[in-house]
């Protein structure tokens, strides 16, 4: 197996595998349970073979705490799941054990994928987070345990449904894993521990931001010949709220995370605005730009950021300021996060730095992850991260529909909103309608801040 130093982070691999699909729409769920087979190896299936799957397949495989082995696959574009398979097992040899026979094209393949399992192997769900809930209940059902990639729900509806799935796999001991790394990061949570420790004073400001150009899919021109609506809205999943809660959901909820985690607090509201400024003949459903300020109980800020167009400053980072002092919660990505402690405000004067981590290489998050996931599963240790997953996924929420509405939007109104992106998203099928339709012109409902008051679309 090749070694943890040379193996490419998740986020590598969905820069090289992303243009084929970050992720599908397929989403095996399994419930969180100790492995009990007869050997020590945890079987996984990985339903949705986008980059972000094949990373982590590739991260569990070769996790410290292993060893694991992939034996199933599902996905809904038969591309996908052959580049998937043929990059894992070119990297992973004896540890990929799929026949073709597990290998699953459709929207039951989570289904299949899932039933080649033992009660206690592991499930990784990354396809697009509409379908997180329906795989994740069927994923219970089995007793396996789950990784599932971030954000898990997309809108109030699929965030109530989902935390009442987490409840009932605590009641069951699962162990569930959701793909917010930064959480796993040792460097941030020295810095968390040294902020609960008073050294940056009160905290007063955080700023967050992910401004830079064109990513990944947030922009799509009009539906090609040879594909139908569904395909190409699940395909093109950053491109439609009820996939993937759009770019705003996808791409900025890591900052919004880690700002919240080092508030140890989630926001109570939220206002924003936005606009979609050079969208030419694309038809998707998302602004190109987004400045959103979250509230904390305590009147606290977090300013965030966002923005997907070309040739403009850029900046991908996330800063906390106290009445003592102000710090880097990350400087250049999601890892290495390069975490500082400042004496002053400027974040960007070195002789003003007090703390920084004393040593040269930071473990890898999106492996270490998966370390703590199969710790837990093999040693039965208390281990779910589906409330804290979902709580963020709403909280990033709350700030998208701040912007899309025009109103200000507290975190109950978010939890408690009607609007359910996609009805009945469970009975999909591959001849299915999309759960949004064009118009004549063949675009799509849009944001219209003011005009639509109560929804997002």
């Amino acid at each position: 197996m090749t070694s943890s130093a040379n193996k490419p982070s998740r986020r590598d691999l969905l820069s090289t595998s992303g243009r084929l699909a970050a992720a599908s729409a397929l989403a095996g769920v399994a419930l969180p349970a100790v492995h009990a087979g007869e050997d020590d190896t945890v079987r996984i299936a990985l339903v949705g073979c986008g980059g972000r799957g094949t990373g982590a397949a590739g991260d569990a495989m070769a996790s410290k705490n292993g060893p694991a082995k992939l034996v199933a696959m599902a996905d809904v574009f038969q591309e996908r799941l052959d580049h998937s398979y043929d990059a894992l097992h070119q990297e992973f040899n004896d540890h990929v054990a799929v026949p073709t026979g597990n290998k699953f094209i459709g929207f039951d393949g989570y289904q299949k994928a899932m039933d080649c399992l033992r009660k206690g192997d592991v499930v990784i769900l990354t396809t697009p987070p509409a379908f997180r809930w329906v795989h994740f209940t069927y994923a219970i059902s089995k007793g396996l345990n789950v990784f599932m990639e971030k954000p898990v729900t997309v809108d109030g509806p699929s965030t109530r449904k989902l935390l009442k799935l987490g409840e009932e796999s605590v009641q069951k001991n699962l162990k569930v894993g959701v793909g917010l790394m930064c959480r796993h990061c040792v460097v941030r949570k020295e810095l968390f521990d040294r902020i609960k420790n008073g050294e940056l004073g009160d905290l007063t400001l955080l700023r967050a931001y992910r401004v830079a150009g064109k990513t990944a899919m947030e922009a799509s021109p009009p539906k090609p010949e040879g594909i139908t609506e569904l395909l190409y809205q699940v395909k093109r999943f950053h491109s439609f709220l009820w996939a993937s809660g759009g770019c705003y959901s996808d791409y900025l909820i890591h900052n919004i995370d880690e700002c919240c985690w080092m508030k140890d607090a989630w926001p109570v509201k939220a206002v924003g605005l936005g606009g979609r400024q050079y969208r030419g003949s694309n038809i998707d459903q998302n602004f190109d730009h987004y400045t959103v300020e979250y509230s904390f109980a305590d009147g606290t800020k977090l300013l965030l950021e966002g923005r997907t167009i070309d040739n403009c400053w850029q900046k991908f980072a996330s800063y906390a300021h106290g009445t003592k002092g102000s710090a880097w919660i990350s400087i250049a990505g999601h890892t290495p996060a390069h975490c500082r402690i400042f004496k002053g405000q400027d974040v960007d004067n070195e002789k003003d730095i007090v703390w920084k981590y004393p040593k040269n290489h930071e473990p890898n998050p999106y492996r270490v992850e998966w370390d703590d996931l199969f710790d837990a599963i093999k040693n039965d240790k208390p281990y779910n991260e589906v409330k804290r997953g979902a709580e963020a996924s709403l909280v990033t929420a709350m700030g998208r529909m701040a912007a899309h509405t025009g109103r200000e939007i507290t975190f109950d109104q978010m939890l408690n909103c009607e609007h359910e992106f996609a009805p009945e998203v469970e009975k999909l099928t591959m001849d299915s309608p999309a759960p949004l339709l064009a118009d004549s012109s063949g675009k799509y409902p849009q944001p219209e801040p003011g005009r639509k008051t109560n929804r997002e679309f």
